[in-house]
């Protein structure tokens, strides 16, 4: 398989995790051009391209955590973007409705503990395997099954305590912060 293939194949993917963890376009867009041009540097070394889903996905993964990382060295934190992950398939009307829950659902993604979280954002919203995760992460099947399973238990703790879910007039389940309604 050649870069552009690659590309082809698995650009929008990258793309959608990316910005799915870093929740800032700008920054997405970096990591997602480093993430190919380390691609680019490396194909060569691929031993196995049964598996070249998962290498460049722990590409893009490591990227991140690099991203992470830096963040917490710097003094001066910047505030994280309420980006919405790119749902380039959907139909305008759903994306709406899908942002007025997943942003609230979004924000308290972000409070689990980072590994959990990007357990989550590859299975829920890349919709990757146990195995895929495994091979991503460098996890047993076992293990990423454990973290999923805690990751869930305590994303559903955080929603019960922060949030509160009600119908809305089109019968569209909303998510809402608690302290989010005190101003109304």
């Amino acid at each position: 398989m050649d870069l552009l293939e690659i590309q082809d194949q698995y650009y929008h993917r990258v793309r959608k995790f990316i910005l799915a963890s870093v929740r800032d376009e700008s920054v997405a867009d970096d990591l997602i051009q480093e993430t190919f041009i380390r691609i680019q540097e490396n194909l060569d070394s691929v031993r196995e391209p049964a598996k070249i889903s998962s290498w460049i996905f722990r590409i893009a993964y490591h990227l991140c955590q690099d991203h992470f990382r830096t963040l917490k060295k710097s003094s001066s934190h910047e505030e994280i973007h309420d980006g919405l992950v790119d749902l380039q398939e959907t139909p305008v009307q759903k994306k709406l409705e899908q942002s007025e829950m997943s942003q609230c659902v979004q924000d308290q993604l972000n409070l689990l503990p980072e590994s959990q979280r990007s357990a989550i954002i590859f299975a829920d919203v890349m919709d990757f395997s146990h195995q895929e995760i495994a091979d991503i992460l460098g996890l047993t099947v076992e293990n990423v099954k454990v973290r999923l399973h805690r990751a869930r238990k305590k994303l559903k703790t955080i929603l019960k305590e922060k949030c509160t879910f009600e119908v809305d007039e089109r019968n569209v389940l909303v998510c809402e912060p608690i302290d989010g309604k005190e101003g109304r």
